[in-house]
């Protein structure tokens, strides 16, 4: 057989076809089990495929069945928790449906995603799950998928120029909940630390903030009004220029993340101010950080494993032909108060 003629050759089901002189239909169903083929053949078949260590090409089969049962997904940052925890829930839903899941990371990256959904396009996936990076704002890489009829769920990111189905929280009313509760417990000028504008929870967040200091008559001060990223990193940075500028320094802050709020936190303490009597924080996520921070962060709580799943169920949906027109789930977020902004 050519596998002693070449021992770094892979086997391949036309050689275990060869030796037993079948076809290599014959030798696919044996391994399937199927019950056109006699129980004598399918234990050759088998023993043989042992024997070889041979494994059928479940991306090839599949590709002939013109269904390759993967999902690819694509977040910014994985070591984030909403994002890996969201992870955890498209995981567990896409395995007991029987497909398979491809996880990516874009780093924040524009060009970055491009490549990745290139990859994943030429993977032949089923359908896409993506929650796009801060710097994206041309979306025809993801058209490139719809075009061919292969479904793009968006979750929490949700980018603006694109037509496609999505999950997310309910970021307007999540940011109103803190922002008012920050004014109920007597702070007047109050800061918001938002997230790109190009990227929907962030700019809902930022209109949930305006609303409620105008259905307190509070002032809107532009100056108060400052765009950062999603990072810790961006925080701090976001957070040292605050200091550093001739801004009066505002009685809270509320942060468009948690990894925001706790970089702003540290940088106050690093500078010696005390939080809440000097100024209080806010963020958005509930990560697991924010309750070993001191003092605790009071944040808004995301369902992210529900919306993993949420976003197969319709993505699977979509893959099946059950739905075909976009659907937008829109989750609600609970209010989580913590001592970082409760006054004494």
């Amino acid at each position: 057989m050519a596998k002693t003629d070449n021992s770094n050759r892979e086997v391949t089901i036309s050689d275990i076809a060869r030796e037993l002189s079948v076809s290599k239909s014959t030798v696919s169903r044996a391994l399937q089990g199927h019950h056109s083929i006699g129980d004598i053949t399918k234990q050759a078949v088998r023993e043989l495929a042992a024997k070889y260590n041979y494994h059928p090409n479940a991306i090839a089969s599949s590709l002939f069945k013109k269904s390759t049962k993967t999902i690819g997904v694509i977040v910014p940052i994985l070591s984030h928790y909403f994002f890996s925890t969201a992870i955890a829930g498209i995981e567990e839903l896409a395995y007991k449906s029987g497909y398979k899941v491809i996880i990516c990371q874009s780093n924040e990256s524009y060009e970055r995603e491009v490549d990745i959904t290139r990859t994943l396009l030429s993977a032949k996936v089923d359908g896409l799950i993506v929650s796009v990076s801060r710097k994206t704002e041309d979306m025809e890489h993801f058209n490139l998928f719809l075009k061919k009829n292969i479904p793009v769920i968006f979750f929490d990111r949700l980018p603006d120029g694109i037509e496609s189905s999505s999950v997310s929280v309910d970021d307007f009313s999540g940011a109103y909940k803190i922002v008012e509760h920050l004014i109920q417990q007597g702070y007047r000028r109050i800061a918001h630390f938002t997230g790109p504008q190009n990227v929907t929870n962030a700019q809902n967040r930022i209109r949930g903030y305006i609303k409620a200091l105008t259905d307190y008559q509070l002032p809107i001060e532009e100056e108060l009004i400052i765009e950062c990223g999603f990072e810790r990193s961006h925080g701090i940075e976001t957070a040292e220029n605050l200091l550093a500028s001739s801004i009066e320094l505002p009685e809270a802050i509320f942060a468009v993340c948690d990894p925001v709020a706790i970089g702003l936190m540290l940088t106050l303490k690093k500078h010696g101010l005390k939080i809440p009597q000097d100024v209080a924080v806010a963020g958005f996520n509930d990560d697991p950080t924010a309750t070993v921070i001191d003092p605790p962060l009071t944040t808004v709580i995301q369902p992210a494993f529900e919306m993993g799943v949420s976003a197969v169920e319709i993505l699977l949906d979509q893959i099946n032909g059950n739905v075909k027109s976009i659907v937008k789930n829109v989750h609600s977020t609970d209010l989580q108060i913590r001592k970082s902004s409760i006054k004494s």
